[in-house]
């Protein structure tokens, strides 16, 4: 059975509790309602996980001290023993190492209005063989300015059954993306 990745940054740190947990089991269930093993990718314990049980659901969602971890973050929270809700660009690069092809997330990070402050998320795209399905980047950033970073950085960008880049809460935006598919197989093929 193939393996969908998800984070669970937004399990630890995106979402109050008890929210966090309901969205965590939807997430599972949607994976295997879709004929796949859901693989949400976690620290516990000071060890990488690949698929949590629901009691390591119900323990890394009611940790309050539990760290975000971003790629960058990975080998301190597994050497200092501790529980850490992955960020996209942490679940990506497990997830290619794994040969876990595709993962799925909410938002991404982008570009912060005002700064130089740009996500690892972008950046890890490049470096990751996985697809991965979201609903554009979080609606509090620089849509623009991360569009044209995952340009830039060339990463592909499509919307699925949509001409529109998606800002996570709404799908219009009036930012217009190169490439739209309408079916899952179009995707699997790309």
């Amino acid at each position: 059975m193939r393996k969908v990745a998800l984070e669970s940054a937004v399990i630890t740190h995106g979402l109050p509790r008890p929210t966090n947990l309901e969205v965590a089991r939807e997430c599972d269930a949607a994976v295997r309602e879709a004929g796949a093993e859901p693989a949400t990718i976690a620290i516990v314990g000071g060890r990488v996980r690949l698929g949590l049980s629901d009691d390591e659901l119900v323990a890394l969602a009611e940790d309050t001290a539990a760290r975000k971890c971003a790629v960058q973050d990975i080998g301190m929270i597994v050497t200092r023993g501790e529980r850490g809700g992955m960020t996209v660009s942490a679940m990506l690069a497990i997830a290619a190492g794994a040969g876990i092809a595709v993962a799925s997330t909410g938002g991404i990070g982008g570009v912060h209005y005002g700064s130089f402050d740009v996500s690892a998320d972008l950046l890890q795209m490049t470096r990751s063989a996985v697809t991965l399905v979201c609903a554009g980047a979080k609606s509090i950033l620089n849509l623009p300015g991360t569009l044209e970073v995952l340009e830039t950085l060339g990463v592909p960008v499509i919307g699925y059954g949509t001409d529109e880049f998606p800002g996570f809460f709404y799908a219009d935006t009036g930012l217009p993306l190169r490439h739209r598919l309408d079916t899952p197989a179009e995707v699997a093929t790309v």
